[in-house]
């Protein structure tokens, strides 16, 4: 047998990307690490992505909730803060005073909501003070206040057209308030979307009962008795006064920076890190998720957060100072393969962990940098509205030499769709108001499938199969991907179930699915009951499907 010392490792964080670096070193080696998370929030780790959908009713608060990652040698401390770093003696000392020494320390400290200072939301000291009524939209408390705030709100107004202001706007909207969305851009989700797109998704919002007040921003928040009574747009000396009970700011985020600054780390955004995640100044100290500035830059998708995770995750498994040798996959009890991580040449088939791992690394920091394809898809979860966006898109994007870009521009019918090849392959795509065509889109640009000939075909033509419901499961094609957050396809759902899981969450604790956007949820109990009604009467493990390709 052989014995080592576990790397201690602290994260400061507990969000979705500290809770997924948790969970992809226990995946691995649940013996390789001593793992302590602070989280400041006193909460198990919830789907931030998901807040949305709460503003809207369309989830409860309950349902966002993520498996806690638990075991012997894991540590999760809630409601505690780190305070300093000392990369001397190389520690953490959180707020209750408690010393956590390290070997190696991940700062996933994501970002706080960014609140632009205009009067009424400035206290005497000139510092930002919000008054009842106006919330930011970036924690479980902050969803919980916005909800509790509807009951006695008739009308509502949403500064910032970006992603979440367009899911909250049109979330509010649904509960039957007034809305307003109010944003400095031309059209909304002007990061994502050209002008014509914009305009497009405005329309479309228009018919889901929301104002667009474009290329306009709050000039004055207007209070009284402590609370928020209206905004005043325009000018400064005049305007116009949107009368409203209740504000939510949807500006964007600012990444939380100052414990790694005050520990003497580079910082500009974000923490700044290189391509293996590790800062410059300290090669034992790494930075993931929102509040990482990697060198390609960050676009604040959970996707790209969780890809960082699990590049980290492999990054310090090679870090481990054990031998080569089989008996570090051994279980001590039964002296077979361990259960979690079970390999092909065992004399049975790797396990789950082990084929998901195989299958997702395929993105490997090199000297040009790292592949981030299929971690940068934009979807706006805000019911019938569709919205898709990926890679070369955008008012922004800059015509590369050898790109050929084909669009339908459709606005009777609520419809826009462009698609960006280049090498016979889709490097980026734009899909407003067609959500089957985006289906087809997000899954040829993730797969690299190769395009058609005339790539004019992309626009209206099905190029793959996709997630969306087929007559039944059984006639989804095997490597039909479900789980597009994470690349779970029904064939690795039912994998996992023939591993044992016998419910929705078994499958999402097994594989992950779900516990992105959560568009799948309806898809994965679908195939949950049909697996239940046509596996427990025989015997799954006859039954051996090829292996898909994600």
């Amino acid at each position: 047998m052989t014995l080592h010392v576990p790397l201690k490792i602290v994260v400061v964080g507990n969000g979705m990307v500290g809770s997924r670096l948790v969970d992809e070193l226990v995946r691995r080696d649940a013996e390789a690490f001593d793992v302590t998370v602070l989280g400041a929030e006193p909460y198990e780790p919830y789907n931030r992505v998901l807040l949305s959908d709460v503003v809207a009713g369309r989830t409860e608060v309950a349902a966002i909730s993520m498996p806690e990652v638990t075991g012997e040698h894991v540590a999760v401390l809630r409601g505690v803060t780190a305070v300093a770093i000392d990369r001397t003696a190389r520690s953490v000392t959180d707020s209750a005073g408690a010393v956590h020494p390290y070997d190696h320390l991940v700062l996933a400290t994501g970002s706080q909501a960014r609140v632009f200072p205009a009067p009424g939301l400035r206290g005497d000291d000139g510092a930002v003070r919000l008054p009842g009524g106006v919330h930011a939209l970036r924690t479980l408390d902050d969803a919980r206040d916005i909800v509790a705030a509807t009951v006695n709100s008739t009308r509502a107004v949403v500064v910032g057209g970006g992603v979440l202001g367009v899911e909250a706007a049109y979330g509010l909207a649904g509960r039957g308030l007034d809305v307003t969305l109010v944003d400095p851009a031309p059209a909304p989700m002007s990061r994502q979307l050209d002008r014509d797109a914009g305009a497009v998704l405005a329309d479309g919002l228009r018919g889901a009962g929301v104002s667009v007040r474009s290329g306009t921003r709050p000039s004055e928040y207007l209070v009284a008795g402590g609370r928020v009574v209206g905004v005043r747009v325009g000018d400064d000396d005049g305007g116009e006064v949107l009368a409203a009970g209740l504000v939510v700011l949807a500006t964007g985020t600012v990444p939380e920076t100052g414990i790694a600054a005050d520990a003497g780390l580079s910082t500009d955004r974000g923490i700044v890190v290189g391509h293996d995640l590790a800062s410059p100044d300290d090669a034992r100290v790494f930075a993931i998720g929102d509040c990482a500035q990697p060198p390609q830059g960050s676009r604040g998708l959970v996707a790209e957060g969780w890809d960082q995770a699990r590049r980290l995750a492999e990054h310090l498994m090679s870090r481990v100072a054990v031998h080569a040798d089989a008996s570090r996959f051994t279980d001590r009890a039964t002296g077979g393969p361990r259960e979690h991580l079970r390999f092909p040449d065992a004399g049975r088939r790797p396990s789950m962990a082990v084929r998901l791992g195989t299958l997702l690394a395929t993105r490997a920091p090199t000297d040009s940098g790292v592949d981030t394809r299929g971690t940068d898809v934009v979807k706006v979860k805000a019911g019938a509205l569709s919205v898709v966006s990926m890679g070369a898109c955008g008012a922004g994007r800059t015509p590369v030499p050898g790109e050929r870009a084909v669009r339908l521009h459709d606005p009777t019918a609520g419809r826009f769709v462009e698609a960006v090849v280049a090498d016979g392959v889709l490097v980026g795509a734009t899909c407003v108001g067609d959500a089957r065509v985006a289906a087809d889109l997000t899954a040829a640009y993730t797969r690299r499938t190769p395009v058609p000939v005339d790539p004019a075909f992309l626009l209206l033509t099905p190029v793959m199969p996709s997630a969306e419901p087929a007559t039944s499961p059984e006639h989804m094609p095997d490597d039909a991907t479900v789980c597009r957050c994470n690349g779970v396809t029904k064939h690795d759902i039912t994998r996992c179930w023939d591993d044992g899981a016998r419910s929705a969450e078994e499958i999402a604790a097994g594989t992950r699915a779900t516990t992105g956007c959560g568009s799948c949820s309806e898809a994965v109990c679908g195939l949950a009951d049909w697996l239940a009604a046509t596996r427990d009467g025989g015997d799954p493990a006859d039954e051996e499907p090829a292996l898909a390709t994600v």
